[in-house]
């Protein structure tokens, strides 16, 4: 019997993308209470999703959004600066709305 293992080699029809990653994290999650924390994470995914950049990546298919418990990871497929410039938006919304 001849078994060989292919999961190394290369898929013909699989297509590879660079995602650029911002990661958001909320400082001090874990201290507040437990009804706290999911009013945290609410107002942050609610700001988020407002967010221009968020809205604009995530209609043209070009976003992935992965919770991390005490905040989430963005990962976005144009370009580089996407973001930096979603990090600024939402850190300007945020001043207005602290967490």
């Amino acid at each position: 019997m001849n078994v060989q293992d292919t999961s190394a080699e290369p898929t013909p029809d699989l297509q590879l993308e660079i995602a650029h990653l911002l990661l958001i994290d909320v400082v001090g999650y874990s201290k507040r209470l437990v009804n706290e924390q999911i009013e945290v994470l609410q107002n942050l995914n609610q700001i988020v999703r407002a967010s221009e950049c968020f809205r604009a990546a995530e209609a043209s298919d070009k976003l992935i959004r992965v919770p991390t418990g005490d905040g989430m990871a963005l990962l976005f497929f144009r370009s580089p600066e996407e973001p930096v410039r979603c990090a600024l938006e939402i850190s300007r919304a945020l001043h207005g709305h602290p967490l």
